[in-house]
């Protein structure tokens, strides 16, 4: 018996169209290739991966630096990858320095853009607030937000891990629509585990990923809750893929060294 038949049977309070919704939850990997590869080298790395990451169950993201976005999207073109931004600011134009406009990400067709990952969050000062701001902004503009939230090593090892997130989560989706929170993507990323090779188990991944669940319910409704798909970030590979993606609160995941490598074909078709 799946894990939402026995969800179904043990709420007793899901309609038949909403247990078509969980089924159908479709898996989505991102890669995050942070400040890495020149437009050049994303090409070639494009080029490499496209036969690698062909999986119709899954959608595939790339997220690549701001300057590759271009080039990105034109070796991508009649493929199954769609092509995303790491960052974007929540004004429209302006003297904005360095930032990028949610309507110049538009124009080059991106449709996803990552928001609030913890190296934004320690290195440029964003802010619980500064990340809702760009979440309803990226909205407006018609890109979803692969929004970011994570616990440290002290606050998990401090039991607050859950109710940190759940703030985090509070804010970042504060006068969003339940429509809107549909159509987002939250990424679980526990701080300690990126870029660090240690991983949360599968159990603990779940777990917040089920309490990211839950709170989500709290703040819409179950149908906006079992619609959301919630990935797991945090030093997912090849190896352990298959068995984070297995759990029902996981839908996908958000991956870092390992999307700019062949290995990131693996993690796609975990299911194969």
């Amino acid at each position: 018996m799946s894990p939402f038949t026995q969800k179904q049977i043990k709420n007793n309070e899901c309609s038949h169209s909403l247990f078509l919704d969980i089924n159908m939850r479709k898996k989505i990997i991102a890669g995050n290739w942070k400040m890495n590869k020149t437009p050049s080298e994303a090409v070639a790395l494009i080029n490499e991966l496209k036969p690698l990451v062909q999986n119709e169950d899954v959608d595939v993201v790339f997220c690549v630096p701001a300057i590759s976005i271009v080039p990105a999207m034109e070796a991508a073109k009649g493929t199954n990858i769609n092509i995303g931004a790491e960052n974007m600011y929540f004004e429209e134009s302006g003297a904005y320095t360095g930032e990028i406009a949610p309507n110049m990400l538009t124009d080059v067709g991106v449709k996803y853009v990552i928001i609030g990952h913890s190296e934004r969050r320690e290195y440029f000062a964003e802010t619980d607030e500064t990340v809702n701001k760009k979440v309803l902004k990226a909205f407006e503009h018609g890109i979803t937000p692969i929004i970011c939230c994570g616990e440290t090593l002290e606050q998990r090892e401090q039991g607050i891990a859950v109710d940190f997130i759940r703030q985090q989560i509070k804010i970042a989706f504060l006068n969003v629509t339940a429509d809107q929170a549909k159509k987002a993507v939250i990424a679980y990323e526990p701080i300690w585990a990126i870029g660090t090779g240690k991983t949360a188990t599968s159990d603990q991944a779940e777990e917040i990923c089920a309490a990211i669940r839950e709170c989500i319910k709290e703040v819409y409704d179950e149908a906006t809750a079992e619609a959301i798909r919630i990935q797991y970030g945090g030093s997912m590979n090849a190896g352990n893929a298959a068995e984070l993606l297995a759990k029902p609160d996981i839908d996908g995941g958000l991956v870092g060294g390992a999307s700019l490598k062949p290995d990131f074909g693996k993690i796609v078709n975990y299911n194969k």
